[in-house]
């Protein structure tokens, strides 16, 4: 026989809380009025002299942006579980309430930032938040690069050769160009062939929290962004980077600046590498592999995790994306009790 109860909701969060909500976790470390105050700096709330219904508190939005992340879900998947999930709506505030933020608010919130240019402010709040909490760039720091992959399209041999000139066939109409990624291009690695965007980050040896990235068509190589995502924050000069790295003109420059290169290097059958080099690449490598995970977990954004179109959508979920993933490793460092010196 099924038991019934009158206060069932309430017997049901008390357990939840008991098994241990990760949601639940994060608010105590969080302050996420902060970061609302200063995603609204960055994109303010539209004015309401032509009336309608007033817009979700910033706040409320924010967390459910997180959480769309954390969870990798859609606009309309968040707005189901939203419904559905007892733990998403005790976390965004709408458990109580009868409205909850639909795909299409969803949607509008996110273009919001991107029309403000606003898409890099929550990975720039969250970061701050991670100094307020003690835990600054230390260690040195690793650069490295993903391929984010988009879902593919299908086009004509035609319709290929006016995308990669940036245009739009005349036949195509609004509703479909509406749905095309005009931004999205292919690259390859190790031979095989990606169609997406490329997140070049950097992260810090002592605490694996990623402090700078970049986001561009996949086309562009890793290179181009290796300086633009330096952490001059960083307490160590020290900067770890796999072969793709290698460029004796820009090494000796930000030698100059008092960098640090630890850049793995490869031989030829012409001119194999040293002993020493050997050593060095195998001790930076070892190093690597600890903060490996970070760039791992990224290459994992994309595919139909994707769903974006353009370069402006992508450099926000990919922002927000990143932001989560600090906001969890904080959560780590808080109750690892990890010390943050």
């Amino acid at each position: 026989m099924i038991k019934t109860s009158l206060f069932a909701d309430q017997e049901r969060e008390a357990k939840l809380n008991k098994l241990g909500d990760a949601l639940r976790v994060m608010e105590q470390h969080v302050d996420f009025a902060a970061l609302a105050d200063e995603v609204d700096r960055a994109a303010p709330r539209p004015s309401r002299v032509r009336g309608g219904r007033p817009p979700f508190p910033t706040e409320l939005m924010v967390r459910v942006l997180l959480i769309q992340q954390l969870f990798n879900l859609s606009d309309e998947q968040m707005e189901f579980q939203l419904l559905d999930r007892l733990s998403f709506q005790r976390f965004v505030g709408l458990r109580s309430s009868s409205q909850i933020p639909d795909r299409t608010t969803i949607w509008t919130f996110k273009e919001r930032l991107i029309q403000a240019g606003a898409s890099e402010s929550i990975f720039e709040a969250v970061n701050r938040q991670l100094s307020k909490h003690g835990y600054i760039a230390r260690g040195g720091q690793m650069v490295d690069a993903s391929i984010v992959q988009a879902p593919k399209q299908s086009l004509s041999k035609n319709e290929k050769a006016l995308v990669k000139e940036n245009a739009m066939p005349i036949e195509w109409k609004p509703a479909k160009r509406r749905q095309r990624d005009m931004d999205a291009r292919w690259t390859k690695k190790h031979g095989k062939s990606y169609f997406g965007y490329k997140v070049s980050a950097n992260a810090d040896k002592r605490y694996k929290l990623v402090r700078k990235i970049k986001v561009s068509t996949a086309s562009e190589h890793d290179t181009l962004h290796f300086e633009e995502v330096l952490d001059p924050a960083n307490t160590n000069r020290n900067i770890l980077a796999d072969k793709g790295y290698v460029d004796g003109e820009r090494e000796e420059r930000l030698s100059k600046q008092g960098w640090r290169m630890h850049i793995q290097r490869k031989g030829s059958k012409d001119k194999p590498i040293s002993a020493a080099q050997e050593r060095r690449n195998k001790r930076i490598a070892k190093t690597r592999a600890r903060i490996e995970h970070v760039f791992a977990g990224m290459a994992q954004l994309g595919g139909k995790a994707l769903r974006t179109i353009g370069l402006a959508r992508a450099t926000l979920q990919l922002n927000w994306k990143v932001a989560a993933y600090n906001l969890r490793r904080l959560v780590y460092l808080k109750e690892a009790r990890v010390e943050a010196f």
